[in-house]
């Protein structure tokens, strides 16, 4: 039963990821990979108040499998996020490709680090 809820949190992420990403990206004139950096922060954001939520006991293990596991697991990349910054890097955008890799793990924490206070807030 468990992996059902993996795999429905998963059939939203994916498809969620992609039109992101696209949506994101089309609207930005520049080598930065600005889709996944919004889908992973977004991801981390929405994971870390998740956390908080289950440190309050207000989230139980089976909305941590459909949301965090399966929805966050197929929303955010690190696959695609280590591609781009390969290309960055061979393309001779080495500025970008640092900035993609400073900036997305700076944001990427402080979003998870927002969440769970953000759950705190809302759950004590």
């Amino acid at each position: 039963m468990n992996w059902l809820l993996v795999v429905a949190g998963a059939m939203v992420g994916a498809p969620l990821r992609y039109l992101t990403d696209r949506a994101v990206q089309s609207r930005h004139d520049s080598v930065f990979p600005w889709g996944t950096f919004v889908v992973n922060v977004g991801g981390c954001l929405v994971l870390g108040v998740l956390t908080g939520a289950a440190a309050a006991g207000a989230a139980d293990p089976h909305l941590q499998l459909l949301i965090g596991t399966g929805l966050c697991g197929a929303l955010t990349t690190y696959s695609t996020f280590s591609h781009e910054t390969l290309r960055l890097t061979e393309t001779g955008a080495g500025f970008y490709a640092a900035a993609n890799v400073v900036g997305s793990v700076a944001a990427g924490l402080g979003a998870a680090f927002a969440g769970v206070s953000l759950a705190r807030a809302v759950w004590g």
